[in-house]
């Protein structure tokens, strides 16, 4: 490997590390503002949002990890901490789903309705910008450094995008219509990508790279 090479990766990986800082970093402020307006205007998908997120914080330090063990030897298999981050935020998942999927029918029997969607609208079209954008850096990246892992990290927060969709569509029906039920029906799309992160998760701790699209990712 020339030096120029040796730059150029050191450069990448300093990059993928900043990456994921900022996709912590991210998460938790998002985490923390959803939940606020979750709670304050009772709407359950707002509220199971922002739970996502923290959960993705969860996910994202186990990635953090994984960037700093590759970037010092990227022929070492993952260690116990990243696999055990991973069975965590599997866990997390699965209970959010099952939270908001009990929530959801309680909220449909009482006819319950949140006070107002619009920080929810706001809320994800924000996330729909940050995250496409924290996509677009770790292909880049990933690309860059032919890490399958890294590019199995894009393609999972691409599920972040997803939910975000979720949310913007039960925010934007309910903030023109008024129709109260689309906040548990938003909840229901939730519940759909929380078990499939939640199974993609475990499925990474025992050794599955589940995320990635590509034939030919390896596990690392």
């Amino acid at each position: 490997m020339t030096t120029l090479s040796q730059t150029s990766t050191i450069k990448y990986w300093q990059y993928a590390l900043w990456l994921a800082l900022i996709t912590i970093f991210y998460n938790f402020v998002e985490g923390l503002i959803s939940i606020s307006f979750g709670v304050e205007d009772e709407t359950l998908t707002l509220f199971g949002f922002g739970i996502d997120s923290f959960i993705e914080v969860l996910s994202g330090i186990g990635i953090l990890a994984m960037v700093l063990r590759i970037r010092q030897n990227p022929d070492t298999l993952r260690t116990q901490f990243e696999t055990a981050a991973l069975r965590i935020t599997g866990a997390s998942f699965y209970l959010l789903a099952a939270g908001l999927g009990i929530t959801s029918i309680y909220n449909l029997f009482t006819s319950h309705t949140p006070e107002t969607t619009l920080p929810g609208f706001i809320i994800s079209l924000v996330s729909i910008a940050a995250m496409w954008a924290l996509v677009m850096g770790k292909r880049k990246i990933g690309n860059a450094l032919n890490s399958s892992p890294i590019l199995a990290d894009a393609n999972c927060t691409m599920v972040c995008i997803y939910m975000s969709v979720v949310l913007l569509a039960s925010s934007l029906i309910h903030q023109v219509t008024g129709f109260g039920f689309v906040d548990s029906l938003g909840a229901l799309g939730l519940i759909y990508f929380s078990i499939r992160e939640g199974k993609e998760s475990f499925e990474k701790a025992a050794g599955m790279e589940t995320c990635c699209d590509d034939d030919n990712c390896e596990t690392k």
